[in-house]
C-alpha cells in the first residue's frame, strides 16, 4: 500500500546513523524543487543535518528530505539504495522505497507491519526518540533566514498522555497514514494505520486496549542459564541480556522455551563457537522471540604469593590451618 510521509522515519534514522548530524550542509536547487509540504529552505542555505531532521520529522518537509538524502548519500538515488538496504536488514519483506519522502510512486509501498518493524528499530535510537518526541524545535539563524520555531504536526503528543512520538502522512492516493508510539508502565508500543480517516482516535483506542491487556514480563534473565543440558555446558552458559515480552496472564503460563546448543566434541580443549546456541520462546507453534546464548569456561582459581603468605601468617598467629 502507499504510505505517504511515514516514509520519513526511514529517512530520519538513516540520517541519524550517518554520524553527520552536527555537520552543516548547503541546500541545492533540486531540494527546493521537491513538491509537497516544505520547511521553506532557500537555495544555498546552510543548515546542520540535525535541524534538517527536525524539519523532516516535525514539519514533514519534503525539501528537507531531499537535502538530507544529498547530505548523507550524495544524491537521492544513492540514498534510496540505503533505504532499501536497511529495509532488507530489518526484515521488511513487503516494502520498497523510491524516494526519501513518500511522494506517490507505484514502486513506493509498504505494509503496516513493516512500518511497525521500522519504527520499533528507530525507537531503539536515543537521538531518534528525542526528535520524534519533541513538540517544539527552535532552529538558529542561518545564512539565509532568521531563527525559526517548528511545531510538531503529530497531535498524538498532545491528545494522548502516554504518547512518545510518531509521524503523520497524507497524499491523495495513500490518504491519511500514521505511526505513533506510546509507553506506560515499562510497556512500549507502536501503532500503525494506513488509509485511516479517524487515525487519532483509533490509535488511542489501540493503545488503551493493549495497555489494559498486556504486561511486560521478563521471560529470560540476564546471566547464567539454568537448564538440563550436556554436562559440558552445565553452569557455563549465559545470556548477555534480559528478554522482556508483552504478555497476558494466560500467555505467561503457556510460554515454552527451547534451547539449542552446539553439540560438544570429544576433543581436548574444545570450545564452541560464539554464540554457542539460541534460546527461543514459543506460544503454541509461534516463535515470539529468541536470543543468543554464550559459553563461558570457569576461571581456575589462582593462588598468588601474597595470598599464600597471608595464610601462613594467619596460621602462625592463630594456630589454625588454611
Amino acid at each position: 500500500m502507499p504510505i505517504a510521509s511515514i516514509t520519513k522515519v526511514m529517512t530520519a534514522i538513516l540520517a541519524i546513523e550517518s554520524g553527520k548530524m552536527n555537520r552543516t550542509f548547503t541546500t541545492s536547487q533540486e531540494a527546493l524543487r521537491t513538491e509537497g509540504s516544505s520547511i521553506y529552505l532557500k537555495v544555498g542555505e546552510r543548515m546542520k543535518l540535525r535541524d534538517l531532521v527536525y524539519g523532516l520529522m516535525l514539519r514533514s518537509g519534503n525539501d528537507a528530505s531531499r537535502a538530507i538524502a544529498e547530505a548523507v548519500a550524495g544524491s537521492e538515488h544513492g540514498f534510496v539504495l540505503l533505504m532499501n538496504e536497511k529495509a532488507r536488514e530489518l526484515g521488511m519483506t513487503d516494502s520498497h522505497f523510491t524516494n526519501p519522502n513518500g511522494l506517490e510512486h507505484p514502486k513506493h509501498y509498504s505494509t503496516a507491519y513493516d512500518m511497525a518493524l521500522m519504527m520499533r528499530y528507530a525507537m531503539g535510537n536515543a537521538t531518534f526518540r528525542e526528535v520524534t518526541g519533541t513538540k517544539l524545535h527552535r532552529v538558529p539563524e542561518t545564512n539565509k533566514e532568521a531563527a525559526r520555531v517548528w511545531k510538531n504536526k503529530n497531535k498524538m503528543l498532545s491528545l494522548y498522555k502516554y504518547a512518545t512520538g510518531g509521524k503523520t502522512g497524507f497524499t491523495k492516493v495513500a490518504h491519511r497514514t500514521l505511526i505513533s508510539t506510546a509507553s506506560k508502565n515499562d510497556l512500549n508500543l507502536v501503532a500503525v494505520t494506513l488509509n485511516d480517516g479517524d487515525d487519532w482516535k483509533d490509535h488511542q483506542t489501540m493503545f488503551d486496549w493493549a495497555f489494559d491487556r498486556f504486561t511486560p514480563i521478563e521471560v529470560v534473565k540476564k546471566g547464567k542459564i539454568r537448564a538440563k543440558v550436556h554436562k559440558f555446558y552445565k553452569h557455563h552458559i549465559y545470556a548477555e541480556r534480559s528478554l522482556v515480552l508483552p504478555l497476558t496472564n494466560d500467555e505467561k503460563r503457556k510460554i515454552q522455551k527451547r534451547l539449542v546448543l552446539i553439540k560438544p566434541r570429544n576433543v581436548k580443549n574444545w570450545e564452541p563457537d560464539s554464540p554457542a546456541g539460541r534460546l527461543s520462546l514459543f506460544l503454541g507453534r509461534t516463535e515470539l522471540a529468541s536470543l543468543p546464548i554464550y559459553y563461558k569456561q570457569a576461571k581456575k582459581k589462582e593462588t598468588h604469593f601474597w595470598s599464600r603468605f597471608s595464610g601462613l601468617f594467619q596460621s602462625i598467629l592463630t594456630g589454625t590451618n588454611r
